[in-house]
């Protein structure tokens, strides 16, 4: 049997946050070894050629919340990594055949919005002001290692302190504001807005990923989402990445490489090696071994403590705490090789892409819909009419497909994990898909007619091919039970866990999921810090 005891440290998992942890470690002098189960690293946020000539973001398909000093210190723009500006940056039509497009122009998203209500288009701005002033206190919680309140350590009461302190300092509104982002994304829309037009829009920001409807407590804070990113050194603009979604997982690749990192493909993990109480190495299921004094898992909690870890290493009290974390899903992935792009009967085009190809375009035409939909799940069943949100990054980024030809990527809801009749296969998964086109179709006739090749991801394929347990996007639910010391459960909310010198650094840890990285750097710090070593 042969082993490799060279490294100090080794990551499980080659996904975005396990190659950002790799790319701290070894960039502050720590010999760092990758270990990917699949042929490519990248995990959820890869580009493969699914069709001939198409390179297609298979899973995650926009970027914004990737954080900016990660860009800077790991220098992925030098090693490849450049970005598209979408403008406009949505288009939803309606049954009416009316249609709301949102711009990078405030004034002329404004507009738009006045022709449904001029009462909300003045109240639009206000809106967004107070969403982005509420991100400016949430954005460094992001990067921060969430603190233990119950902890006696000096180190953590200043943590929960300095943060009491954050909290205090907001205006007395703002502090408001922030309570009221435990409601429903209806709920605080309601407060804003009177159009259902404008309401379903912006619904959907609080409900993608989610085994949730705009109604369910907690969406509100999801609402924060679209504008804590960053792209072009502008907040809240989405961008597509250039060549697709993997070349930032390439762009980490080649930063890591380049300090001497090492990278084997092909190399599922069978078990995490424990000696005494302390992680030592690890197994792989073709039964070669690597040790190292410090051993990372990216993988998800539940994959990491039920399956990685042998049982007599674990409290049994807390495998019953890790298997109560919940993973419910209902996204369903489609990507669509098309020979031209929908027509939408709300703002008809010539036959070449017009600018409201450029963004996301939704069917999600009232709130009413998008709880139905819902619904449908709640009671084990596939949408009738699932909540749909479609890109075509081809069209700015004509490197990805034949000249004439076009991807689209739907990223639909709601398609739950457990069907309470059949079970997730071709013929299902082809059901579904026909539900999306119909849908499709309703808005934007002869859709059926463009698409020449597709590819169907159901929750099961995203748990079986991407390792995302439950077809969760997130690693786990993120509602507000789990979320910042709560994530995964506080016994390891620090990244550390209770296995001595195993440490967690997925989207199952603290920010939480989405192309952000925050769990990969900050899971790195705290390892440097335990390895009394510079981070940068």
């Amino acid at each position: 049997m042969a082993t490799q005891s060279s490294f100090d440290a080794i990551i499980i998992g080659g996904g975005h946050n396990g190659l950002i942890t790799a790319g701290y470690l070894q960039k502050s002098g720590l010999n760092t070894l990758v270990l990917e189960s699949r042929s490519m690293v990248g995990g959820a946020c890869v580009t493969e050629e699914v069709f001939p000539g198409y390179h297609v973001s298979t899973t995650s398909y926009v970027c914004s919340l990737l954080r900016p000093k990660i860009i800077k210190e790991l220098e992925l723009e030098k090693h490849g990594l450049s970005f598209i500006e979408r403008s406009p940056s949505s288009f939803t039509p309606y049954e009416d055949d009316r249609y709301l497009i949102f711009w990078g122009d405030k004034k002329k998203t404004c507009e738009e919005i006045a022709k449904f209500s001029k009462k909300d288009a003045e109240n639009y701005l206000k809106y967004e002001e107070t969403l982005s002033r509420l991100a400016e206190f949430v954005e460094p919680i992001l990067m921060m290692t969430p603190p233990d309140p119950l902890s006696n350590n000096l180190g953590s009461l200043l943590d929960v302190l300095k943060l009491g302190l954050k909290a205090r300092g907001l205006e007395e509104d703002l502090y408001n504001k922030l309570r009221i982002l435990s409601q429903s994304a209806t709920d605080y829309l309601d407060r804003w807005f009177e159009s259902d037009q404008l309401k379903s829009t912006l619904s959907t920001d609080g409900i993608i990923g989610a085994f949730a409807s705009p109604s369910t407590p907690g969406t509100a804070y999801v609402l924060l989402h679209h504008v804590m990113g960053e792209t072009f050194g502008k907040k809240g603009v989405w961008a597509y990445v250039k060549g697709g979604m993997g070349q930032i997982t390439q762009s980490m690749v080649r930063s890591f490489e380049s300090k001497g990192g090492t990278i084997h493909t092909q190399s599922p993990v069978k078990k995490i090696i424990v000696k005494d109480g302390s992680a030592v190495g690890v197994a792989l299921k073709s039964g070669q071994e690597f040790y190292a004094p410090t051993v990372i898992s990216s993988a998800d909690p539940k994959k990491t403590f039920l399956n990685l870890v042998d049982s007599s290493a674990l409290e049994s009290s807390f495998l019953d705490k890790v298997k109560q974390i919940r993973y419910r899903s209902a996204t369903f992935k489609l990507n669509l090789a098309l020979n031209g792009v929908p027509n939408w009967k709300a703002l008809p085009h010539s036959g070449s892409a017009g600018l409201h190809h450029r963004g996301t375009m939704h069917v999600s035409p009232s709130v009413s819909y998008i709880e139905k939909a819902f619904q449908d799940t709640q009671a084990g069943k596939m949408s009738e009419q699932p909540v749909l949100e479609c890109t075509m990054a081809s069209v700015l980024d004509p490197s990805i497909a034949p000249e004439g030809k076009h991807i689209m990527s739907i990223f639909a809801q709601y398609a739950p994990y457990e069907l309470k009749n059949g079970t997730w296969n071709n013929e299902t998964k082809k059901e579904f898909a026909n539900r999306c086109y119909s849908q499709i179709e309703k808005f934007a006739p002869g859709f059926k007619n463009l698409i020449e090749h597709e590819h169907l991801l159901s929750p099961k394929d995203l748990e079986d091919e991407y390792g995302l347990t439950g077809g969760n996007v997130f690693h786990g639910e993120m509602t507000l039970d789990q979320l910042f010391f709560m994530r995964p459960l506080p016994e390891c909310a620090r990244y550390r866990t209770p296995v001595k010198n195993l440490y967690l650094c997925g989207s199952g840890t603290h920010p939480g999921g989405g192309v952000m990285g925050a769990c990969g750097h900050n899971a790195a710090r705290e390892i440097l810090k335990d390895n009394k070593k510079r981070f940068y």
